[in-house]
């Protein structure tokens, strides 16, 4: 899992200032890290369905921040897609 200091390289890389943990890009990094992780995890826990179902709300979130961002800031979505990996 994400510990506090992973958790704080993650807001210094993406924060667009100093002790910014709520924009976009932070939650959606944060949120795509957290992703990556049960993904992993289901290779090896094909049963659990539990996390499943917590890794479709994951998603949904970050599909959302997202959706809102294109909206926002064009230019934002498109750096944080291209840093993120997110799309090809």
């Amino acid at each position: 899992m994400l510990t506090a200091q992973d958790k704080a390289a993650i807001v210094a890389e993406y924060a667009t200032g100093a002790g910014d943990t709520g924009s976009p890009e932070v939650q959606v990094a944060l949120l795509t890290n957290r992703i990556q992780y049960l993904t992993e995890h289901f290779k090896s826990h094909k049963q659990d369905n539990h996390s499943r179902t917590g890794l479709l709300r994951l998603v949904s979130r970050r599909r959302k921040l997202l959706d809102y961002l294109h909206k926002k800031d064009a230019q934002r979505y498109f750096t944080l897609i291209k840093k993120l990996g997110l799309r090809k």
